[in-house]
Parts: structure tokens; sequence; C-alpha cells
């Protein structure tokens, strides 16, 4: 039995989207990561981008587990001394909900050529509207 290599040409790609509401942010963005990847087909091979693109609505509206919400930091360094921002999970919420999710996802990417590429196939919205309809994409519930 021969093991199966997929190649550039032969992936097809889909749409996949996935509704943040009342989803927990961890659980959320191991599947993302996985549809990202192609890990969630039996066509995944490890060298090559075999994912789907990924649409995340109500990005807003996803939850923390525990006390996150308010014990959670996000740090940012402008590269300056003393440069560094720190700001909590619920500031990152009412500014930009997108990014609690970018976030997760880019700690469960490999953190190189590839998971880069793979990484830039992610769309986040904090509402429910995106632009993506035309391309009619396959509706993931999380639980």
């Amino acid at each position: 039995m021969k093991t199966y290599l997929a190649k550039n040409g032969e992936i097809a790609r889909e749409y996949v989207l996935f509704d943040a509401s009342e989803a927990p942010v961890g659980r959320l963005a191991v599947r993302i990561a996985n549809a990202l990847r192609g890990k969630d087909k039996p066509t995944y091979t490890p060298h090559i981008d075999t994912g789907a693109f990924v649409i995340v609505i109500n990005a807003s509206k996803a939850v923390f587990t525990g006390r996150k919400a308010e014990e959670k930091i996000y740090m940012d360094y402008t590269g300056f001394r003393s440069g560094l921002k720190e700001t909590t999970a619920k500031e990152i919420r009412e500014k930009h909900p997108e990014r609690m999710i970018k976030d997760a996802v880019w700690g469960m990417m490999p953190h190189g050529r590839l998971g880069r590429a793979q990484f830039a196939k992610l769309k986040v919205y904090a509402g429910a509207e995106h632009p993506h309809a035309a391309q009619n994409p396959t509706k993931i519930t999380v639980e």
C-alpha cells in the first residue's frame, strides 16, 4: 500500500464558515487551525498547503472560559526601550475583537513559510456580515 502525497495542482480548496458566537476561543482556534492546515481531510500532507479558506464571523461574541476575560493579557512590543504595551482581553474585545481569534489561531500554526501562507487564508469579522457569500462557504459549528 502506497502513501498518498498531495501535489499542488491536485488540491481542491473550499471555503469554510465558523460562527464564533458563544464558542470558547481555544476550542474554536483548534478547529480553525486544523481547517487551515488541512488536517481535517484524509489528503493531509504536512509539507503542502492542503487546507481550506476559513471565514470567521461574530468574533466579538466569542467567550473565554474561567476568568480569562479579566486576567488574560495581550502584549505588544514596539521595539523601543520601555515599549512593552500590555492590554487585557476585555480591552481587546472592545477595540479589535478579531485579534482574539487571530492570536489564538496563530499560536497553533507552524511558524515558518508554510504556516504564514496557511494563516493568510484566514478572514475574521467582528459582526455577522462577510463579503464572501459568493463562494458558498460550508458552515461548521463548534460546541
